[in-house]
């Protein structure tokens, strides 16, 4: 630990949030000490969450692909797996990542305290570091970047190696011959698609009545479609009423649709539910931050908390919880610190499901238009009538359009199919800089490709798109 007891601004927490706050800091002039219990920045997000989960659904694709190709004439071989080789694979990622932010640090000349913090008021910390060693620093400015852990349920609590958390399912122990994906959500369905590929058979139970509650139910419909034909079974509006441990496995009470029980046999369980953020544990009762009944603390439009010195980012500071909202907060809350005129103010925050097809959508979506009983155009491009998607033999796909029809103003912009998490930044880009249908449908796309279906998204919004017939309405 450093002998330094003095920092312009302390970023406690070293995820996509904390590390970008503070090496933006850095930039800008300030001292920074960054505090993290890893010996390298990365937070969940690189060690446990979006990028090993990236490079297993990697793997899935491929696997998948592999298949699809006899529809081609190309016949492959069952693949082996070699689990250990594949978990190396996924962990020199991690390292290669980690490694290269830990260098950033340094060219930096940021103070890198591996430990932990707890406030003492609103201008000082105790530090604890991994060895167990404490002292005090005092700070002009903090940035709380703490994110999140997986939500627990006293149902679930049990040391069973069997049932697995997000974390637990990353590690890849062993493929299980048969698994429930507790929760239907984004977590839960990309996990679930990975050891699919790996020969699991996958059973996913959702209480509400469909998968993906963020998202438009047309675009959710062709992701079911395709894990209807993975996946073993999709229980919608069923819950979890107990488990017990058995021989062999663990034995799960289920409850459907007019109270209509059953009990079913699983190797392991996956509990997916949902996420809550790392607000307890940093004595931030001995300042005057407020923290809301379901745990994020509350910030303004610059990220400060009721204490004046203190900011909050990311998880921590409320949903969505995407790893890159929390890096355009810390952003946003050092640019603050430093004196700049700005505010959180995104129009669209794009969310991704790196599923196969990929779910994404930005900005105004058309279930919450029906919400707001806001008049809206909403303009659907089926993949079958791009030509791209034909050549890739992924024609289930679809690019949606949310348009003001007065304006003309693009609100929003939702996609299904392949790479829909690369295509969908044209539509957050539409989206803040207020462009209109008119901007995408002149703006020439190359051809080819996927992205096409953007510009003939907006042409249909006029009624002459060239690959699909469809008239403007009167």
């Amino acid at each position: 630990m450093s002998d330094k007891n003095k920092a312009d601004l302390v970023v406690i927490g070293a995820g996509p949030g904390g590390y970008a706050a503070a090496f933006l800091a850095a930039d800008l002039g300030l001292d920074v000490t960054l505090i993290d219990p890893a010996d390298n920045p990365g937070g969940v997000c690189l060690y446990r969450g979006c990028i090993p989960s990236k490079a297993l659904l990697h793997v899935a694709k491929l696997m998948r692909e592999t298949e699809e190709s006899k529809n081609w004439g190309i016949e492959f071989q069952p693949p082996k797996i070699d689990v250990d080789k594949l978990r190396g694979w996924k962990d020199s990622v991690i390292k290669k990542l980690t490694g290269g932010l830990g260098q950033l640090v340094k060219q930096r000349k940021i103070n890198h305290i591996q430990g932990s913090a707890t406030f003492v008021n609103g201008n000082l910390l105790e530090l604890t570091d991994a060895a167990g060693k404490k002292q005090q620093l005092s700070f002009n400015h903090a940035v709380l970047a703490t994110g999140s852990r997986p939500t627990e349920i006293p149902i679930f609590k049990t040391d069973n190696p069997r049932v697995l958390n997000s974390t637990g399912a990353l590690e890849l122990s062993d493929i299980p011959k048969s698994m429930l994906v507790v929760g239907g959500g984004y977590i839960g369905l990309e996990m679930g698609t990975v050891y699919a590929a790996l020969g699991t058979k996958v059973t996913v139970v959702e209480m509400l009545p469909g998968l993906l509650p963020g998202a438009d139910r047309d675009v959710v419909k062709i992701l079911q479609k395709s894990l209807d034909a993975r996946f073993e079974n999709i229980l919608l509006n069923t819950k979890v009423e107990g488990i017990k441990e058995v021989k062999g496995g663990i034995k799960v009470s289920l409850s459907g649709k007019d109270d209509k029980k059953q009990e079913l046999k699983f190797d392991k369980v996956l509990v997916s539910i949902g996420r809550m953020p790392n607000s307890n544990g940093l004595g931030l009762e001995n300042t005057n931050v407020k923290i809301d009944a379901k745990g994020f603390v509350e910030v303004d439009g610059q990220r400060r908390t009721a204490e004046p010195s203190i900011y909050a980012i990311g998880d921590i500071a409320g949903e969505p919880m995407l790893a890159h909202k929390a890096s355009h907060e810390g952003r946003i809350a050092v640019e603050a610190i430093a004196g700049h005129k700005v505010a959180y103010e995104p129009r669209a925050i794009p969310a991704v499901v790196f599923t196969d097809p990929e779910i994404a959508w930005c900005g105004l979506t058309e279930s919450e238009a029906k919400e707001q009983k806001r008049k809206v155009d909403v303009i659907r491009f089926p993949w079958a009538a791009s030509g791209r998607a034909l050549t890739l033999d992924r024609t289930d796909g679809l690019t949606k359009l949310i348009i003001d029809p007065e304006s003309e103003r693009i609100l929003g912009m939702c996609i299904a199919g392949p790479g829909a998490g690369e295509l969908i930044a044209e539509g957050v880009l539409a989206i803040e800089m207020a462009a209109v249908a008119t901007d995408l449908k002149m703006s020439i796309h190359p051809h080819p490709t996927l992205s096409e279906t953007v510009m003939e998204s907006a042409e249909m919004f006029f009624g002459h798109a060239t690959h699909m017939y469809r008239p403007k309405r009167k």
